[in-house]
């Protein structure tokens, strides 16, 4: 624990938490005590609701606690509280600050005084007054566009500001300063003289819903995480998800290979795949890269570890209905809790939202086995991002290290000969499985194969598979043909290595 000395007192610098654990994570803790912060942004961009929490926090902790509104009416503040479900209690006060009105009387004007000077001092007075009433350890001033209006000048309202933070400081109070970003957009005037700034954004893609991020711009004297971090505003308050950072999270585990059941498609992975490590199965639409995924799923149920799904592409009760088909009932392993399935909105769903929804998976239910299908829903989550690749490999570090394998599917665009993916991660993934359609006695076919494994060997054929009323049924080599992954291959052997119909 750490002292500072100002004035006659000592003040600890311990943190004053704000209700959501994710921001408080964003600043290693929270808001050092006894400073004067900066919330800004747009107007609807989450402000007030934040400020909320951070007070309610408070006053659950038997801290007094007030609101200074300037902008909003002590019934409008409520009402919005309640529209969350909270109850401000009797710890938090709200003072609705009411300057006397323009002298609009001619008579009354005076040559030397303006009316805006008469405002400005009789604010500053009421908030010294409530201040000194109440003595509170959290406050909020909300918002500071009308300080500014009152002052008319940057010079007269760094000023009052500068008489507040002094003022503040009297009485150890941590402050949240309030400001909608109304100004001129190069005025930094508070960010030299609050301890800390937060920035929300709030952007509207073509399609979907809006996407809310904050970044600490700046935080005096103390550590925190940069960069953007999404957040949300939901009923129950505003919920933050730090951005992942693969590299502070690490386990110790045991890699061993781990079996899909199906002793065709182990040979071709060379005994199966390892834990931590991920897997991307690539092909074109149809070829069935969910139904092998799901087999790696139901194989590491079967050996009584948990799964975990996300669903970007299919609706589940189609899924459901078509893996049953299959042979494999899925439902039963839900009603279990072995099979955790989520369906991912990718119009709804921020990245940041997605990667803590997995996080949230692993580290709290011991997931060990991971499957996204598809990358292109995950990829229509990010809209206009440019940093999708960078998501993927945060995201795939921190599951490898936290042992656990993971299964992504990509749809790829074409039939036969070239293929193109939205994006390309082969380079990210351990193990890239890849599944083609070709062409062969007048009858479209489907090969997989092995392309790259980082960890062990792996066969170097093309095998033939079949989708059928018992799954997946995988063939031998294909040894006597070339040309499979160009869609036409040429038979240049004398055996016949290819499947029979189902039922021959």
């Amino acid at each position: 624990m750490f002292w500072i000395t100002r004035g006659q007192s000592n003040l600890s610098t311990s943190k004053a938490d704000t209700g959501i654990a994710g921001l408080d994570d964003i600043l290693c803790g929270g808001l050092t005590r006894s400073h004067i912060y900066l919330l800004e942004g747009q107007p609807g961009a989450g402000k007030t609701t934040i400020a909320l929490q951070y007070l309610m926090t408070g006053a659950a902790a038997g801290e007094g606690c007030l609101y200074i509104t300037l902008s909003e009416t002590e019934a409008e503040l409520r009402d919005g509280a309640r529209s969350h479900g909270w109850e401000l209690g009797e710890n938090i006060q709200i003072y609705e600050l009411t300057p006397p009105e323009m002298i609009l009387d001619a008579q009354q004007e005076q040559s030397l005084l303006y009316p805006s000077d008469l405002e400005l001092g009789e604010a500053t007075r009421q908030i010294f007054d409530i201040v000194a009433k109440t003595k509170p350890r959290r406050v909020v001033l909300d918002s500071l566009s009308e300080v500014r209006l009152l002052a008319q000048s940057s010079l007269r309202y760094r000023r009052q500001i500068l008489a507040i933070k002094h003022y503040f400081a009297r009485f150890e109070a941590t402050v949240l300063l309030l400001d909608d970003m109304t100004s001129e957009p190069l005025d930094k005037t508070l960010h030299s003289i609050a301890h800390g700034v937060v920035r929300l954004e709030e952007r509207t893609p073509n399609y979907g819903a809006e996407r809310r991020r904050l970044r600490v711009v700046k935080y005096r004297g103390q550590k925190y995480r940069g960069g953007y971090h999404d957040f949300t505003i939901h009923q129950t308050g505003v919920q933050v998800f730090p951005r992942l950072v693969a590299a502070e999270h690490r386990s110790r585990y045991l890699r061993a290979p781990m079996s899909s059941d199906i002793a065709e498609l182990d040979a071709l992975l060379g005994g199966g795949i390892e834990n931590g490590s991920s897997t991307l199965i690539l092909g074109p639409a149809g070829t069935g890269k969910s139904l092998i995924a799901m087999n790696f799923a139901v194989a590491a149920i079967a050996r009584g570890e948990r799964v975990a799904m996300f669903i970007f592409d299919e609706e589940l009760g189609l899924l459901f209905e078509r893996m049953r088909l299959l042979g494999i009932d899925l439902e039963p392993l839900q009603a279990s809790g072995a099979l955790v399935i989520e369906q991912v909105d990718a119009v709804e769903l921020s990245p940041g939202e997605f990667a803590h929804r997995v996080r949230q998976q692993v580290d709290d239910n011991g997931i060990k086995t991971v499957v996204i299908d598809s990358i292109n829903g995950y990829q229509a989550a990010m809209h206009d991002e440019n940093s999708l690749v960078l998501h993927i490999h945060e995201l795939l570090l921190y599951l490898n290290r936290q042992g656990a394998a993971t299964f992504m599917t990509v749809a790829q665009q074409g039939v036969v000969g070239d293929m193109q993916a939205p994006v390309d991660i082969t380079y990210l993934a351990d193990t890239v499985i890849l599944l083609r359609y070709f062409e062969a006695l007048g009858q479209v076919r489907r090969s997989i194969s092995v392309i790259k494994k980082r960890f062990g060997g792996h066969e170097k054929t093309i095998r033939e598979y079949r989708i059928g009323n018992h799954g997946l049924t995988i063939g031998e080599p294909l040894n006597d043909f070339q040309g499979v992954l160009r869609g036409v291959p040429t038979y240049v052997g004398e055996s016949n290595p290819l499947l029979a119909e189902e039922g021959l």
